[in-house]
């Protein structure tokens, strides 16, 4: 026997009610894969949550007594001229250090020219004009890496400026490190990257990790917001790609503003935008 789903006259499709509610299940799915080494759930998760970004801070520089004043999640920072960046996590210490957090599952997102990049973009971020240079903060780029990229073996992988002839660091306070997403071990940083690597809130170690991860997955609040990021993360991606869209009509050269808006679905604006910036 066939099941057929009516829809006013029509057969065999679902209601717009009935998809809105096959893309939620589908969203609940993904939500229960989740980990923190997902980007977007570890910047939803850790979203104004000092006490996480302490305490994964806390383990990977081991600075015990490092205190959090502030975080921020997707932050971009803009570049007029050439590439802008967005970092998944902008914290600031209570020495005024500035810590930029990545999550990377690509071994190719955690390039060390992109760790250079996302460098120096915080530094020329971080003095107002007139400004001394020794006014600049100290910087940490950090890559949680869900691969062993370095491939030694280790868990942390700091990287400092030095003098090649002595080995003395430069010490200029600007500092990188990658953390081997796949390390064990009964010590802080091996059981921090198994909580990293966590589906389940009740596998974890770190009680405050357990508690943001079990908010996002048990809790209908935690749920509901998850959802609307997953939504919103949803509409982004469609809308990149009808500005893909548009860029490649004028590129072309030949078609009408107009078209361009019947064909991308973009409006009049965001056309004239962006061949004003293409022309820029």
């Amino acid at each position: 026997m066939k099941i057929r789903i009516r829809k006013g006259k029509q057969m065999g499709r679902l209601t717009v009610t009935e998809q809105i509610d096959q893309k939620h299940q589908e969203d609940l799915q993904r939500l229960r894969g989740f980990r923190l080494l997902d980007d977007d759930f570890l910047t939803k998760c850790f979203e104004g949550d000092t006490a996480s970004i302490e305490l994964v801070l806390q383990i990977v520089l081991e600075k015990p007594d490092l205190k959090v004043l502030d975080v921020r999640t997707q932050v971009f920072v803009e570049n007029l001229l050439n590439r802008s960046v967005r970092l998944d996590i902008l914290a600031t210490d209570s020495t005024g250090a500035k810590l930029n957090v990545e999550v990377q599952r690509s071994d190719k997102g955690a390039g060390r020219k992109r760790a250079r990049y996302n460098s120096s973009m915080m530094d020329a971020n971080l003095l107002k004009k007139g400004e001394d240079f020794d006014r600049l903060p100290e910087t940490w780029v950090i890559f949680i890496t869900e691969n062993d990229v370095m491939g030694k073996g280790l868990p942390l992988y700091p990287v400092e400026r030095c003098f090649l002839g002595t080995g003395e660091k430069f010490e200029d306070g600007s500092h990188i490190l990658y953390v081997n997403g796949a390390y064990r071990g009964d010590t802080p940083i091996g059981k921090l990257m198994h909580d990293f690597s966590c589906t389940d809130a009740a596998d974890m170690y770190y009680g405050t990790l357990a508690d943001r991860v079990r908010f996002f997955k048990e809790n209908k609040e935690g749920i509901e917001i998850m959802c609307r990021a997953m939504e919103d993360m949803r509409n982004q991606t469609l809308k990149e790609g009808m500005k893909e869209v548009a860029l490649r009509m004028l590129a072309a050269g030949k078609y009408a503003l107009e078209e361009i808006v019947n064909i991308s679905g973009l409006s009049l604006e965001e056309v004239k935008q962006l061949k004003a910036d293409r022309s820029a």
